[in-house]
């Protein structure tokens, strides 16, 4: 599965490739200021900030839903819990489950 992350000066969008993104997957309006130059981070900071920002990405597409954004990035939702903890993602907090009392 290969996805892709489009950043623009006032807009991110994410889609699966080969897909042409509905109107309301194309873009996706930025919440941080923008990133520090890529070449200044070096291999490893460049790599994470495109995970983080396509973490962030996936998460505001899915309403904050941990577990639809992790099974849009072919990834466990237990190792996509981790990856916002470890790298700090600006993620929404989950959607809370509605219950009725009877």
């Amino acid at each position: 599965m290969r996805w892709a992350l489009v950043a623009a000066k006032s807009s991110v969008g994410v889609w699966h490739s080969g897909c042409v993104p509905s109107k309301g997957m194309a873009s996706v309006p930025a919440t941080s200021p923008p990133p520090l130059l890529e070449s200044s981070l070096g291999y490893h900071g460049a790599v994470s900030a495109f995970k983080r920002r396509l973490i962030e990405a996936t998460l505001h597409q899915v309403s904050g839903n941990r577990t639809h954004a992790a099974r849009m990035l072919g990834l466990q939702r237990t190792y996509l819990l981790r990856l916002i903890r470890d790298l700090g993602v600006a993620a929404p907090p989950p959607p809370t489950r509605g219950r009725r009392l009877a």
